[in-house]
């Protein structure tokens, strides 16, 4: 264990944390200055622990909404372009919050979204067969793969995941007439599905900035 003189060889990468987001807000609402941040942290949460990664580090990223609370997320990065590393976290975070707050649902309109876009629910990874359980599974391991294997790859399985839940919405309400409560409505899970397939396109490409 290190003594914190420095004798390791290499150092722990640094994690945006409470000290971070309150600095961040204790500053002058400067929007220019808002973005810096929001992209520094981006950036430290997507490439500046990838080849330091361990199962803490992980577990810290994956559960950074709820330690710092989705409001401040929100307030950090929901106003950054879906195609900046700020905006692709904001989607990844938004849509766990909404599986883990309720994922008997996200279960339901998932598995009935599936015979309509086979291709996505190969592409997600989900279990079989897909319970709510299942669907937490999942959007724990997409946002692993933030800090550790293939990042496109992690935006690719997040979009389809949500390409296929908007399917089964859309069909639900085609069927009952009506929609559940939810932040999210059948339409703009569908745009936020295209929106991390692009981010994921741009990141194949080494645009993703």
């Amino acid at each position: 264990m290190s003594d914190g003189t420095g004798s390791r060889g290499h150092h722990r990468p640094s994690l945006p944390g409470a000290g971070h987001f309150e600095a961040i807000e204790t500053t002058e609402h400067d929007p220019a200055v808002l973005a810096e941040a929001a992209e520094r942290a981006a950036f430290a949460l997507v490439r500046g622990a990838r080849d330091q990664a361990d199962d803490e580090l992980v577990g810290r990223v994956v559960h950074l909404a709820d330690t710092e609370g989705l409001e401040t997320l929100a307030d950090l990065w929901s106003g950054a372009a879906p195609t900046s590393l700020a905006g692709v976290l904001w989607r990844l975070y938004l849509l766990r919050t909404w599986v883990y707050a309720d994922p008997a649902t996200a279960a339901r309109e998932f598995d009935r979204g599936r015979a309509l876009a086979p291709v996505a629910e190969a592409i997600s990874g989900v279990e079989e067969p897909p319970g709510p359980d299942e669907v937490r599974v999942l959007v724990d391991s997409v946002l692993s793969g933030v800090v550790v294997g293939d990042f496109a790859d992690t935006l690719f399985r997040a979009s389809a995941f949500a390409r296929v839940a908007a399917a089964g919405r859309a069909q639900e309400e085609s069927v009952s007439g009506s929609s559940y409560s939810s932040d999210l409505s059948a339409a703009r899970l569908l745009t936020l599905a295209e929106q991390l397939q692009q981010a994921a396109r741009l990141e194949l490409a080494g645009d993703l900035g």
